[in-house]
């Protein structure tokens, strides 16, 4: 018989990959929107999980993660593929494009703390209130993490669009340096933020899970 605990975290696992996958198809359903059709070109307009899989992001360090009991569970995807320059809005489009991760990330996780707030009233199973809390918990981390401005990620470009014309273009071309050791750089920031900066950050990530959860 399977261990119910076991069962959980697996699930929980699998919570956490199709987040991801998400996130990402999210990307290219934006880019679409806008005027590329890279990503749809390429087939990863679907939530198929093998179409997105990084070896390293999705199964060894969530793998690692869930097997050493790290009280965390985080992850990535391969990057759906974009071209800027098909484009339409040229001024905000690559912003719109980097915000529609983590902000699907956000609406899923309101979605399941509607669910974890009403659950209890319609007399949804325990075990399902806590998964889809976790579902909340994974989301909120995926936004607030992908929104920080450090490129690679979601949040430098999204700094990009907001700043002025000339540091714009100076921002530029810090991240096309730092983006050129995009996957060096991702990791060093993520032990970085684990083992310097987890307090404060994990802080704002509870708190937003609490206020969507209610828990």
């Amino acid at each position: 018989m399977t261990d119910p605990t076991i069962l959980m975290q697996l699930i929980t696992l699998a919570c956490l990959i199709m987040s991801i996958v998400i996130h990402e198809v999210a990307h290219g359903f934006m880019a679409n929107w806008l005027g590329d059709p890279t990503a749809r070109l390429a087939g990863r307009l679907n939530l198929n999980p093998f179409k997105h899989i990084d070896p390293i992001g999705s199964v060894v360090v969530p793998g690692f993660l869930f097997l050493t009991n790290a009280g965390i569970l985080f992850g990535w995807a391969k990057p759906v593929p974009y071209n800027p320059y098909n484009l339409k809005n040229q001024r905000y489009g690559e912003a719109l494009v980097a915000a529609a991760g983590p902000g699907t990330n956000i609406i899923l996780a309101i979605i399941f703390g509607l669910v974890v707030r009403l659950g209890v009233g319609m007399g949804l199973p325990s075990e399902f209130l806590h998964l889809s809390y976790y579902i909340v918990y994974i989301n909120v981390l995926l936004a607030c993490f992908n929104m920080l401005p450090v490129p690679p990620l979601d949040g430098s470009k999204v700094l990009s669009a907001l700043l002025p014309y000339q540091l714009e273009l100076k921002y530029r071309d810090l991240i096309g340096k730092v983006e050129q050791y995009g996957f060096i750089t991702t990791f060093v920031f993520i032990f970085v933020l684990i083992y310097v900066i987890w307090q404060p950050f994990s802080m704002v990530v509870t708190s937003i899970v609490s206020l969507l959860t209610g828990v």
